[in-house]
């Protein structure tokens, strides 16, 4: 039902009543803007886009916490999502209404925050957002998302330069003792670091030379280290084991005998990544006289042993437990041998002969 009705001051109250009965009213100068009013608000009640007015009065804070804790994450996603949300978005947005947020807050978050951050870091908080008010749309809290059509900083991808083998030699040479066999595993292999640190001795078959990823170390702040499925459901793989491998597991395993984690802490514990990048790996990498290498240099680096040896994109991308030949072709297709001498070698079999033949023709 609705209605539009003269006030003793000359103004017109229209009013009407939605799906759930409720009354709801505004006071015009005109009648004309009134009844515009009212068609729109019933067209949107009978399209199926009408949102309450009140339902976006909720803060991005809270609405965002109620989308948070409802999310299917993994428990490291979850983690992550829970401190890109608190210490980028809050602190500007946290206790605007939903229905306050305008495109041009979201681009401002987005041009402040590319000052400090990562243009990757930058999308990522994006993307966490717009879910947020994707969800508010459709829970028609508010009629669109203001995240819609905002420009995000270039990404701009660096190629992947894999160590030498010299380099992998200097930081084997670097690590204690006790992680040298670690270097070679994930050099030999490709493994994730939290796929090492996650690697039992049941999961290695010596006999077979191969090794099952199936599992991964999880290491959260608050919580005990513990095991958990890998990052996608294409990162369950089986690797074959190279002999360097298998005869650097074995030293390791008769040095430090265990039926568990093959690699631990000094105390016999799960290795902690932050303790482990802190303690060992930094120092080593400092040692050897390397910078910028990282955990997952290794597994570039036998990437790149397997590109050089004319393994397929299918081959490298069932090793390394990549989700899509996309993935992998986005990181190393500058790696696979350059193929322009073969194209041209293509063209001048085809096109050579038809060149030859003209000129024969031309000769007659």
């Amino acid at each position: 039902m609705a209605s539009i009705a003269r006030r003793p001051d000359g103004t017109h109250r229209a009013r009407f009543r939605d799906a759930t009965g409720k009354e709801h009213a505004r006071h015009f100068t005109r009648k004309v803007d009134a009844q515009r009013w009212l068609d729109e608000m019933t067209a949107a009640m009978v399209t199926g886009q009408y949102v309450d007015p009140a339902a976006g009065r909720v803060t991005v804070r809270e609405f965002a916490e109620q989308w948070r804790t409802s999310q299917v994450h993994r428990p490291t996603t979850a983690a992550h999502v829970e401190t890109m949300l608190r210490r980028h978005v809050y602190p500007t947005l946290g206790q605007k209404r939903l229905s306050s947020v305008l495109p041009s807050d979201v681009q401002g978050l987005v041009k402040r925050l590319s000052l400090d951050l990562a243009p990757a870091t930058v999308g990522v908080i994006h993307r966490i957002l717009a879910g947020i008010f994707k969800t508010a749309v459709r829970d028609r809290r508010i009629v669109a998302s203001p995240c819609e059509g905002t420009k995000l900083p270039k990404i701009h991808r660096r190629r992947v330069e894999p160590m030498t083998l010299e380099a992998v030699q200097s930081l084997t040479e670097a690590m204690p003792d006790r992680y040298r066999a670690l270097v070679t595993l994930a050099a030999g292999t490709g493994l994730r670091q939290g796929e090492v640190f996650g690697l039992t001795v049941d999961r290695v078959d010596f006999l077979r030379r191969q090794l099952t990823v199936d599992r991964q170390l999880v290491t959260m702040p608050d919580r005990a280290p513990y095991l958990a499925p890998p990052k996608t459901q294409a990162s369950v793989r089986v690797v074959p084991l190279p002999q360097v491998v298998v005869d650097a597991l074995a030293a390791h395993l008769a040095a430090w005998p265990t039926d568990g984690f093959i690699f631990t802490t000094e105390l016999g514990t799960p290795i902690r990544r932050t303790a482990f990048s802190d303690r060992v790996w930094q120092p080593a990498v400092k040692r050897a006289g390397l910078s910028g290498v990282t955990p997952h240099s290794l597994r570039h680096f036998y990437a790149s042993l397997l590109i050089r040896h004319g393994e397929s994109v299918k081959t490298v991308q069932a090793r390394l437990g990549h989700a899509s030949a996309a993935e992998t072709l986005d990181t190393y297709s500058h790696l696979w041998p350059d193929s322009d001498d073969r194209t041209r070698a293509a063209v001048d079999s085809v096109l050579g002969r038809i060149e030859k033949s003209a000129w024969n023709d031309a000769a007659d």
